[in-house]
């Protein structure tokens, strides 16, 4: 068979496989995408022949590196880091660190694929990667952590740079560890330049960062609820995660008049029908973010609360639904529960939180159902941002910097609607994979075979 000939969706999954096994997660997302963009590439030649969604499925380079520290007991650690850039066709490759001992090189894989499409999709100039360690930060006294990261960034510094690859935090990595990261950095190359995103504000950091990713999956969901003539007011709302993007998506919910139900960790969930309050949410950021408490103590503060141990929230009746949590929290059952309960919309606040049997379990319901390449890519969208100011060495206001984030949203969802709409129906997964991919497939075109 020549290369140029066509390779239909079961033979290319085959060989995504071989290619890459024991990557489950890799090979999910692939799956996912691949799905759409097959129908979608049907008529157009040149895709096949220049063998476009092989090229994206094969990252340009994955790093895989030692990072040695010294616990407080004067211990040698030995972890492992990775880099995966996986395109820049559209510019440097842009994605999260993520310190946590589930992160395998298919985790980050994945996770590079699919910032590759959610990074198009915002509009900006940013290509696709992530990296990370299996380090795992709890526990770890503060001086542990920023010996680790000095060391981590001894070996990454090498591989990255303001217009060659940008990460940014994600789980177990943000604020306090961007710093130590970005500190390493400035003293190996002597260099102050926006290499790293999410930095503090007195050193090159944007504003609403931290609430961006939570704050765009509820505008998303904004904006897919007005094209049936609904919003937020009075909508009951079902939450899993307790960081950052959870208990942001909580306080933008409650902002517009809807109700939160549910908080979850990797302990079980938490439910309090009297609605999770912003004073309530004030509380969960305290309790989780500078106590490193657990979700289960809520019930203490508030008794009218009940907590589920080991369960996921999804059982819970409710109107709208975030996952916020981590990849495939959200089974093809958990999806089916959802649906017989009542529930119209879900938009994932996490990277690939529903697998593939809920993702179909959505779509065949005809939910309103975003996808988190489209709906969580708020963070990236304002990590984007904060690249802007630092190579213009300036930082706009709060309000500009909103109005950027919800015409970003707005963008998306839009691009999501032109490639999705399916007569009165949208199907927003298609309509992101479609939108996303044909961006960076135009521009690998245009520039040949590399």
């Amino acid at each position: 068979m020549a290369v140029s000939d066509h390779v239909d969706f079961p033979t290319f999954m085959e060989g995504v496989k071989k290619r890459n096994p024991h990557q489950p997660e890799f090979v999910q997302a692939v799956q996912e995408v691949a799905e759409d963009i097959f129908d979608f590439m049907a008529d157009k030649e040149e895709y096949h022949s220049q063998q476009i969604l092989r090229r994206i499925a094969e990252p340009d380079r994955v790093v895989s590196f030692r990072v040695c520290w010294e616990d407080d007991a004067g211990n040698i650690r030995v972890q492992r880091g990775w880099r995966v850039q996986n395109n820049n066709a559209i510019g440097p490759y842009k994605g999260g660190i993520r310190f946590h001992p589930s992160v395998t090189e298919s985790v980050l894989k994945f996770l590079a694929f699919e910032q590759t499409f959610k990074n198009a999709l915002t509009g900006l100039p940013m290509g696709g990667g992530k990296g990370g360690s299996n380090f795992n930060p709890k526990g770890k006294s503060v001086r542990e952590i920023m010996r680790f990261c000095q060391s981590f960034m001894t070996e990454l510094y090498r591989h990255i740079g303001a217009d060659v690859d940008v990460p940014a935090g994600d789980i177990g990595v943000g604020g306090r560890e961007i710093g130590y990261m970005f500190g390493q950095y400035k003293r190996i190359t002597n260099e102050f330049t926006g290499v790293l995103t999410g930095k503090g504000l007195e050193w090159g950091g944007s504003l609403i960062r931290t609430e961006a990713t939570g704050y765009g999956a509820v505008y998303f969901l904004a904006n897919m609820l007005a094209t049936r003539g609904m919003d937020l007011v009075g909508k009951t709302a079902v939450i899993s995660g307790s960081g950052n993007v959870a208990t942001h998506a909580a306080e933008k919910i409650v902002q517009l008049g809807g109700k939160v139900l549910t908080l979850s960790d990797s302990g079980g969930f938490i439910h309090d029908p009297d609605g999770i309050t912003q004073d309530k949410i004030e509380w969960v950021k305290t309790h989780k973010t500078h106590r490193r408490g657990r979700i289960e103590e809520y019930v203490e503060a508030f008794p009218k609360a009940t907590f589920h141990a080991g369960k996921t929230p999804w059982g819970v009746p409710c109107d709208v639904a975030l996952p916020c949590a981590t990849q495939n929290e959200l089974l093809g059952e958990d999806a089916r529960t959802l649906v017989a309960n009542g529930c119209i919309a879900v938009s994932e606040g996490a990277n690939m939180p529903t697998d593939l049997d809920g993702v179909h379990t959505f779509k065949h319901a005809r939910l309103l159902y975003a996808p988190g390449k489209a709906s969580n890519a708020g963070g990236v969208a304002v990590s984007g941002l904060e690249m802007s100011q630092n190579s213009a060495r300036r930082s706009w206001h709060e309000d500009e910097l909103q109005q950027m984030l919800k015409d970003i949203m707005a963008g998306i969802h839009a691009r999501c609607e032109e490639y999705g709409r399916q007569g009165d129906y949208i199907d927003y997964v298609k309509g992101a994979n479609i939108a996303g991919f044909k961006k960076v497939a135009d521009a690998m075109l245009a520039f040949g075979v590399v």
